[in-house]
């Protein structure tokens, strides 16, 4: 699977749940892990390219995402795989003026786009 993250940042509710998901749904690598104080964590994935997630779970803020947008060369295919490992697919893949695009969600209801560009 070929999937580039450019950027994002998200607030999560349950760490562990969440690196499950990005792990083993989404085909992403733990990269490092921080814990800046008691109560809070921060988990770097990556995935192909440069781009990463940022995982972080703290009290103080609302769970959510901040952006995100990741690459996809074959969206069809990707969200094949993606739907066998049971994956949420919350808008089938629609046309945009830069190609197409799908939204899905992870196990915290956090909404990511893949976007397959045009040649």
């Amino acid at each position: 699977m070929d999937i580039q993250i450019k950027y994002t940042t998200m607030i999560v509710k349950d760490m562990d749940e969440s690196i499950k998901f990005y792990t083993e749904v989404m085909g992403f690598a733990v990269d490092s892990q921080y814990h800046p104080h008691p109560g809070a964590g921060i988990t770097l994935l990556k995935g192909k390219g440069e781009g990463m997630i940022e995982l972080i779970q703290a009290a103080n803020f609302a769970i959510g995402l901040y952006s995100v947008g990741m690459d996809v060369k074959d969206l069809d295919a990707v969200l094949e795989e993606l739907k066998s490992k049971g994956a949420k697919i919350t808008l089938e893949p629609m046309p945009t003026q830069v190609g197409r695009m799908a939204f899905l969600e992870d196990p915290n209801g956090v909404r990511f786009a893949l976007i397959q560009h045009n040649p």
